[in-house]
């Protein structure tokens, strides 16, 4: 099934990528994290090489994960590896899904993701509260909520942008390259 393996490197579809809250300034702007989730790399695999042709292992109390993709050609598996890290909520789960996410990045699964842009959101007034000199600010902003739209050309991000669940456009990077008429 390795005949379709460059199609692992194709960009993730932006309604298979996460967006959340990384963090936010004292003065209401928004640092928003985008992300792949397990799922998306499932599926990927799923689609491209068949549910039966690639497996996952995990070794070192699941810091580690290799991925592997059976290969018809070869008649043998080909594996690839990576490490994790323990998430703040559950984790042994965050990190058996953190090491098998990157074992997938190892794969080209979402590995464009790394050329995202910074993505920094004004918050409006109603959105976030500052908590005093040093404390954290309280927000209320859903961006998993929001439209997203990606643009690619030859595997490369051109334009990546967001409206808000009003239909607000919060964020734009790049340029929409309108497609040619058929």
């Amino acid at each position: 099934m390795i005949s379709n393996i460059e199609m692992l490197s194709s960009p993730l579809d932006v309604s298979q990528i996460e967006f959340r809250v990384q963090s936010v300034t004292g003065w209401g702007v928004a640092r928003l994290l985008a992300y792949k989730d397990a799922r998306a790399d499932m599926q990927v695999l799923d689609k491209v090489v068949g549910p039966l042709n690639w497996k996952r292992e995990h070794i070192n109390g699941n810091k580690n994960c290799i991925v592997s993709i059976y290969c018809d050609d070869k008649k043998q598996w080909v594996s690839k590896e990576d490490t994790g890290t323990e998430s703040n909520t559950e984790a042994a789960k965050g990190l058996a899904s953190d090491s098998f996410k990157r074992a997938c990045f190892n794969w080209g699964i979402g590995r464009e993701l790394y050329d995202y842009p910074v993505i920094e959101v004004k918050l409006f007034e109603d959105e976030w509260e500052k908590q005093g000199n040093k404390g954290k600010a309280k927000y209320s902003l859903q961006p998993k909520n929001w439209t997203w739209f990606s643009q690619f050309t030859d595997g490369k991000l051109n334009y990546l942008g967001a409206k808000d669940t009003n239909g607000k456009l919060r964020f734009q990077h790049g340029k929409f390259i309108k497609p040619a008429e058929q």
